[in-house]
């Protein structure tokens, strides 16, 4: 398995998420390194992250919050199967300053694993999709989306 030691400076836009055994999951949000001169709609890239290490998996779930500070994270590719995406295991984990802001323009597509949701900036509910089009159900606000994932994976028996 191929590994790659990187260091990776973004920003948190969700609530760190617990994960099995004592992880916890998140997504860093990675400006393009040529942002000052890049396309105004040159997209950011989203890095999904774990961490097993208890201290850094105590600060993700008890101390960062969503767009308050931008992070520095010590990763490493680790792709488990190969047909899943990389993810990456972090091993340190620095507050930099206080994060950019994200501005939503029109409508956002995002992804949530198996799951797809519309981010709509004059709206705060979420529509929740698996990736197949399903409907899940609506999410009052960004912060409810894992909720209710949970809640269909638990009432379908894990199936998206």
């Amino acid at each position: 398995m191929d590994t790659t030691h990187v260091a990776v400076d973004g920003w948190v836009d969700a609530i760190p998420a617990p994960g099995p055994r004592g992880t916890a999951t998140f997504d860093l949000i990675v400006r393009p390194a040529d942002a000052d001169t890049a396309t105004t709609d040159t997209p950011d890239t989203v890095v999904s992250c774990t961490s097993g290490a208890p201290q850094i998996a105590h600060a993700l779930l008890s101390d960062i919050h969503p767009a308050t500070c931008s992070v520095s994270a010590a990763c490493w590719s680790n792709p488990r199967h190969p047909a899943r995406p990389a993810g990456f295991t972090v091993h340190g984990l620095e507050v930099l300053d206080t994060a950019l802001i994200p501005v939503l323009n029109d409508m956002v597509l995002d992804r949530y694993g198996d799951y797809v949701v519309i981010f709509d900036a004059d709206h705060n509910q979420v529509p929740v999709f698996t990736e197949l089009g399903q409907w899940v159900g609506t999410a009052e606000n960004p912060d409810a989306i894992a909720t209710l994932i949970d809640i269909h994976e638990l009432v379908n028996g894990g199936d998206a």
